[in-house]
């Protein structure tokens, strides 16, 4: 099957797995995913001696699909994690333009309609926020606001041409401001999903591997086939390094 299938199929067992039994991987999941697939192979020989030992034949036969699920769920982060970054650097460039043009209108109104009491109360009022949803707002309250009053702009010679620009920015920055929020959500959620998967997966790997090294105790050359060979290789580089820093 493929991992789309393996994702969909074990979707409500991987959803229903509890906040408190999730666990964040502690390696990289492409790595863990292989370590599974490796682990499948490697005991499926060792089957009937395993499951004699007590262990769920569930364990075995369902690794592969829970290794594909996971696999697919961490893909699916990725894509949100990636998406949203471009739309959070698209708004990082973008943004600093569209306050600088919010300031320049609210600079000019101020000025144009200093005498009109209410006009001049609502551009005070449009002023007060500064966050990104509030400038997005500002953009097009200011636009329609201006549109309203050409004459006592113009007569101040402001340029006109800046209350169409306005209302356009205001919309395309709302549009990405939406989708960075948006994807930012779905990250944490695809995110979430990706940490069920993994804990699912890693709970038959646990399984498999304690019983393994249960049975195969004192046969090394099994007993090797049931621990993580990213791990091994990581306590290996990091006792070399400590021998050679004392050298």
């Amino acid at each position: 099957m493929s991992s789309t299938t393996d994702y969909n199929e074990l979707l409500p067992e991987i959803q229903a797995i509890t906040p408190e039994k999730t666990v964040a991987p502690t390696m990289p999941v492409d790595a863990f995913v292989q370590e599974a697939e490796n682990l499948y192979h490697w005991c499926i020989d060792d089957q009937a001696t395993l499951v004699a030992a007590g262990l769920s034949p569930d364990f075995i036969t369902s690794l592969l699909v829970r290794a594909g699920a996971c696999r697919e769920a961490q893909s699916l982060w990725i894509k949100e994690r990636n998406t949203y970054q471009k739309s959070e650097k698209e708004w990082n460039e973008q943004a600093p333009a569209a306050f600088d043009l919010r300031d320049q209108l609210v600079h000019a109104f101020r000025y144009a309609f200093r005498k009109q009491d209410d006009l001049s109360g609502r551009v005070e009022e449009i002023a007060l926020g500064d966050s990104n949803a509030d400038m997005v707002q500002d953009l097009n309250d200011l636009s329609v606001l201006g549109k309203a009053n050409v004459g006592l702009l113009s007569a101040v010679g402001f340029n006109l041409d800046l209350l169409d620009r306005a209302a356009l920015m205001s919309d395309a920055m709302g549009d990405l401001l939406g989708a960075t929020n948006g994807e930012r959500r779905s990250d944490s959620e695809a995110m979430d999903i990706r940490d069920k998967a993994y804990t699912y997966l890693k709970q038959a790997m646990d399984e498999i591997r304690e019983c393994g090294k249960f049975v195969f105790w004192r046969k090394p050359d099994r007993y090797d086939g049931y621990t993580s060979d990213y791990w091994r290789r990581k306590h290996a580089a990091a006792e070399k390094s400590t021998t050679e820093a004392k050298v």
